[in-house]
């Protein structure tokens, strides 16, 4: 029905999302990116699709199926992937997960780093930047000083053009009105003539935005104590979510953390491998 309704609202002369045509996409981005898109995501996949064929010029989105599958078109996938995956964060969101990591995890994890350990934390998906900088603006609010101490974060994303936002670290008011006043102080200069606010070098140096598929193979050594994996596995189906699970476990030492999204629990094979903590928060457990 969704199919259908979407075929009758387009005019004449535009190209139209045949069934057959949005199960090869969806076929396409399982491949590539272990995206799931079932049949309500027909509307989704045209709205931002037709935009690509029109910008390279292809009347069918058959024909663009044609062109991703070729050899020629690994450009034109990636950006297929990139207009599909969807961006949609905020600074501190799932507070709960801030707080527990303020209260109960950073303390004595930074207390140990004051004193030589080597800290790594990953945030796996992270868009445009804004859970990053949320981690970082946590590290200095518990420890002021972080610059003295061995911690970095990794953030890798699929989507380059959400990468590059981040890596500005640039945001509108609007976008920082939600941080509390000491948050957007200690980790934001003041907003300049255009209304932006970059963030500060401090929290800037914490940081390595890297691309990755997490299909592919993970070119990281050396564990993280912290990951957060949130609001990414929702978008894959059972099986690739569960065997993700046990990849991030296997990245992660006995003690460390996984922040997972507020619909995400941790199940199969790596569920022995973590306990139950607070709100989707996880520990690795030695087993």
């Amino acid at each position: 029905m969704e199919a259908a309704r979407l075929l009758a609202s387009v005019a004449s002369d535009d190209p139209v999302l045949s069934p057959r045509d949005f199960d090869r996409v969806a076929k396409i981005i399982r491949k590539e990116a272990g995206i799931y898109l079932g049949d309500a995501k027909t509307s989704l996949v045209y709205s931002r699709l037709i935009k690509r064929l029109r910008n390279v010029g292809i009347s069918s989105f058959a024909a663009y199926c044609d062109l991703v599958e070729s050899a020629g078109g690994a450009v034109e996938l990636k950006k297929m992937v990139e207009a599909l995956t969807t961006n949609y964060t905020f600074f501190l969101r799932e507070p709960h997960h801030f707080e527990h990591l303020r209260r109960q995890v950073l303390p004595d994890l930074l207390a140990q780093a004051a004193k030589g350990r080597r800290v790594r934390i990953w945030s796996a998906g992270c868009s445009m930047g804004h859970e990053t900088y949320s981690i970082a603006l946590s590290l200095l609010a518990v420890e002021p000083e972080i610059a003295r101490c061995d911690v970095k974060i990794l953030a890798t994303d699929i989507d380059r053009n959400v990468l590059a936002t981040a890596r500005a670290g640039r945001y509108d008011e609007a976008t920082l009105a939600a941080l509390p006043k000491a948050d957007r102080e200690r980790g934001f200069l003041p907003a300049g003539p255009d209304g932006y606010s970059v963030v500060r070098p401090q929290m800037r140096e914490l940081i390595t935005f890297r691309e990755l598929n997490l299909l592919d193979d993970w070119p990281m050594r050396g564990g993280f104590d912290i990951v957060f994996f949130r609001n990414v596995a929702i978008y894959f189906d059972q099986p690739l979510r569960e065997a993700l699970w046990v990849r991030m476990a296997q990245q992660i030492p006995a003690g460390g953390w996984m922040y997972a999204g507020h619909s995400e629990r941790i199940t199969g094979a790596a569920a022995q491998l973590f306990s139950h903590e607070a709100t989707t928060t996880y520990r690795r457990h030695s087993k």
